[in-house]
């Protein structure tokens, strides 16, 4: 596996693979790899001929007062994991790089990044939209690999692709969960343990929805009573959202009669956990 921090380099390798009509499967993260990036990894693997995967803790999309600084990192072991996985090329590019002195140009999404996670956290979605843009334009792949974990992300990354003419087919897998059923997260190491057997509370109240779904229940409020008497049981936790929205536009449904996404976020103390499923 070659390890790339510069970004012509990268550019050069993108360039390559390309005239030699290689396919590039790419998967974007933040670092301190799980299984659930490893899925994608392994999507990539099956589908492309080549393998990148960037790791970059992109302080554009990180509050004020969030957890950049902290945020886990051990680039040893996701070398040696993304290695083991297949990975032809790690990208890890600098922040001064990305980022240079002057830098001035951001993607602004509007509308889709004011709802759910967007609506306290301003400016999020601007800068994952405008990483992710620059990643797209350095590495060049056919094919781009994410998470059911971060639904609203994906929406609207697939949209800036739509709207920017971007020519990347843009890849959903589904969450991967620990064994109790917590999604797994690189912030999942914050979580103390009461605040870490509490957590289940999320993926429990998603599972108590789908029952109900599957049941014939097609009333989002009848849906949402059910999720939130679950997550009651967390007491340590803050809740920050749960809502059922449209796939397409996130508004929220009153009736389940199209695709919906039901989509949850709470804090246990400064760790902020998502999780969601889709009732369709």
């Amino acid at each position: 596996m070659r390890i790339i921090t510069d970004i012509k380099e990268m550019q050069g390798w993108a360039l390559k693979a390309r005239e030699l009509g290689q396919s590039i499967g790419f998967v974007p993260t933040m670092g301190y790899l799980h299984r659930g990036h490893l899925s994608l990894i392994e999507a990539a693997r099956a589908q492309n001929s080549m393998v990148a995967v960037s790791i970059f803790v992109n302080p554009t999309q990180f509050g004020p007062n969030e957890d950049f600084t902290r945020y886990p990192r051990d680039l040893a072991a996701d070398s040696a994991m993304a290695a083991e996985a297949g990975v032809d090329v790690l990208f890890c590019p600098q922040a001064e790089d990305m980022y240079p002195e002057g830098y001035t140009c951001y993607v602004e999404p509007q509308d889709l990044s004011e709802r759910l996670c967007g609506q306290n956290r301003p400016g999020h979605f601007r800068g994952v939209c405008t990483v992710v843009l620059k990643l797209f334009n350095i590495l060049r792949p056919h094919r781009v690999y994410f998470g059911q974990k971060d639904a609203q992300q994906f929406i609207i990354l697939e949209r800036m692709t739509r709207d920017f003419n971007v020519d990347i087919e843009m890849i959903r897998l589904p969450i991967v969960r620990e064994t109790d059923g917590l999604a797994m997260s690189s912030r999942n190491v914050y979580l103390k343990a009461e605040e870490r057997r509490q957590a289940l509370a999320l993926s429990r109240a998603l599972g108590k929805a789908e029952r109900l779904f599957a049941a014939g229940e097609r009333s989002a409020a009848t849906l949402l009573e059910a999720v939130q008497s679950e997550l009651s049981a967390a007491t340590l936790g803050r809740l920050d959202y749960a809502e059922i929205v449209d796939m397409e536009n996130l508004l929220p449904l009153q009736r389940l009669d199209k695709p919906a996404l039901l989509a949850l976020a709470m804090s246990f103390g400064r760790t902020r956990l998502i999780d969601n499923t889709i009732l369709k």
